[in-house]
């Protein structure tokens, strides 16, 4: 389904965004809070930096709304039009899908920044 090349593919997977061969995270797993924004200085296979300049990941605060906003609508779709619940339990489930879900759009958030400015490079890929 998703191939490296694919930018879709470094965005999900967390993966160095001119490579898509290491992990840009010292742990892979979102829900380790003390780690959530730990991430390696360079990757070690192509070199690339991942902090290009100091702060540049406060970009990834303005897709992280975007983001937000649509994990809120899903959780809208699904719990007011699918299932037919009150407004009332609708409010109270998308705030519980934003609080459960903060760490994955954080991470989603911060992988399409840094893809927007570094592209893959078939040539480093192995």
């Amino acid at each position: 389904m998703l191939k490296k090349g694919n930018k879709l593919y470094s965005i999900l997977t967390g993966t160095c965004p001119k490579c898509h061969c290491e992990s840009m995270y010292l742990e892979k797993n979102p829900y380790k809070l003390g780690k959530l924004f730990k991430m390696h200085e360079r990757c070690s296979t192509c070199n690339t930096k991942y902090k290009i300049e100091p702060s540049f990941f406060y970009g990834a605060m303005y897709v992280s709304y975007g983001v937000g906003i649509a994990f809120a609508v899903a959780a809208f779709v699904i719990s007011y039009v699918f299932i037919g619940t009150s407004l009332v339990n609708t409010f109270i489930a998308i705030v519980a899908t934003m609080i459960v879900f903060l760490p994955i759009i954080i991470r989603l958030s911060r992988n399409i920044w840094i893809n927007f400015f570094i592209h893959y490079d078939p040539k480093i890929a192995k």
